[in-house]
């Protein structure tokens, strides 16, 4: 009898965890949040500071601090990804409206990769920067590509977009915070 007992309340305590998280799910649905968005740390604090190389001109270097008093959008983005060809059509359309400044980051890459995909189908970023390690980007928390950091007048991220920027996204969470940031 006793040997049953073990593996029963074993069970119970697994189905119990499993039950809370689905319900955790299921709230988060019911409440509007996508489950695939993930909450950043980093979301209305001051953005990680770095001086990193142009990628058209590896001999100059930018730092966030030269767009103070700017809201700006930082696209970490790779030749190799797949969902960033997805949204290059996107930025394209994006950097034609001249909302705000778009700073790419050609994220653990060859410098010679990011230019030609740029030349090939079109450059839609302020400027390009390089981080062809990935450390520079570790303390954004960066893990993949694309993400996206929506960045205000003051340097702090005001938002997160891990995934490709999309007309939805663009236009129900991104356009309307720019809108609200530049206005302050």
């Amino acid at each position: 009898m006793m040997r049953f007992i073990l593996p029963f309340l074993l069970f119970a305590i697994l189905a119990g965890f499993l039950f809370k998280g689905l319900s955790n799910v299921n709230n988060n649905l019911e409440q509007g949040k996508d489950p695939r968005e993930i909450a950043s740390p980093l979301v209305d604090k001051a953005a990680p500071d770095f001086s990193l190389p142009l990628l058209h001109t590896p001999d100059k270097k930018f730092a966030p601090g030269e767009l103070k008093g700017q809201v700006w959008l930082l696209n970490v983005w790779a030749s190799w990804c797949g969902a960033c060809k997805d949204e290059h059509p996107v930025l394209m359309e994006l950097s034609k409206q001249n909302l705000l400044p778009i700073v790419g980051v050609d994220y653990k890459d060859k410098r010679e990769d990011g230019e030609a995909v740029l030349s090939k189908v079109g450059d839609p970023y302020t400027l390009v920067i390089a981080d062809a390690d990935g450390k520079a980007f570790f303390n954004y928390g960066v893990y993949g590509v694309p993400e996206s950091y929506l960045i205000d007048k003051q340097g702090i991220i005001r938002y997160k977009l891990t995934g490709a920027i999309n007309a939805q996204n663009w236009s129900e969470k991104l356009l309307p915070l720019i809108k609200e940031l530049q206005a302050k």
